[in-house]
């Protein structure tokens, strides 16, 4: 018997309806773990001192609330996306991307922002589709984590925020090319900024005072507390930030074709969801 395979443009992991609604919740609950700041309101009816009283309770317990759920919202995110819809083809195919991303990320991470890890996560989100993008932010990681010491109560933020990098990049409307390229290259900016305003978001209540223009302000207008976060971000982590989206932009430019061309060679030689056809 000759077994021959129909290769279709699939993408690695599929994603069912009920791992698209989990996704879907499951972020949205996420997306409050970042947001709680401009969310945060004074008691009705409080006021004075016991108002003031109120909203410093809210700040402290909002976090610790997050901190300990979005490691379960995170685990069954990632359990949906992998019931059913990864083999053991695409799994490899993860492994070997996670760990290739692990062993760039110290190359770079920490030193002037530069970061040489986010742009295999957009190339390879494009290429595989957006279910396999989230994970891979999520094992690039948590792998990263693991090989330089950074664990800690940041670090299922972090895999969030780098699995929607991913996610994002897989959702992109299809183009080939340059423009595909000039695409991939936007986009890795903007997401490369955005992964900074989302790591300073969760916890920025609590790294300076109540009296300066870059202060949260429990209660304020989600307008007011998104301006003081910029002017935050520009004023401690922007260099980082700007430096992330630069060298994300320049290796997508530089290397981008050549690694999408690599990848889409590697995704049709595994023939992701082909059904074998048997002949005599």
């Amino acid at each position: 018997m000759n077994a021959v395979h129909a290769v279709n443009a699939v993408h690695a992991v599929s994603l069912g309806s009920r791992a698209r609604l989990a996704l879907i919740l499951a972020s949205a609950g996420a997306l409050l773990a970042f947001a709680w700041p401009l969310l945060i309101a004074p008691a009705a009816g409080a006021a004075g001192a016991a108002g003031a009283a109120t909203q410093t309770g809210h700040s402290i317990d909002a976090p610790a609330v997050f901190v300990i759920g979005l490691p379960l919202l995170l685990l069954v995110m990632l359990a949906e996306i992998s019931a059913g819809g990864i083999d053991a083809k695409a799994l490899a195919m993860l492994g070997v991307l996670s760990a290739i991303g692990a062993a760039l990320r110290p190359l770079g991470a920490g030193t002037a922002g530069l970061e040489t890890s986010f742009f295999l996560l957009v190339l390879a989100g494009r290429v595989f589709g957006p279910a396999f993008g989230f994970l891979l932010g999520s094992t690039t990681l948590f792998t990263s984590a693991l090989l330089t010491g950074g664990v800690g109560p940041w670090l299922p933020f972090q895999m969030l925020a780098a699995s929607w990098v991913g996610l994002g990049a897989g959702l992109l409307p299809p183009l080939r090319g340059r423009l595909e390229v000039v695409l991939l290259m936007a986009y890795g900016a903007l997401a490369s900024v955005a992964f900074g305003l989302l790591m300073n978001l969760w916890f920025w209540p609590f790294l300076i005072g109540s009296d300066s223009a870059i202060s949260y302000v429990a209660g304020a207008s989600i307008a007011d507390n998104l301006r003081r976060l910029i002017l935050f971000s520009a004023a401690t982590s922007g260099a980082w930030d700007v430096g992330r989206a630069i060298t994300t932009v320049l290796l997508v430019g530089l290397a981008g074709p050549a690694v999408l061309a690599v990848l889409r060679r590697a995704s049709r030689r595994a023939a992701f969801g082909a059904v074998p056809v048997f002949g005599a």
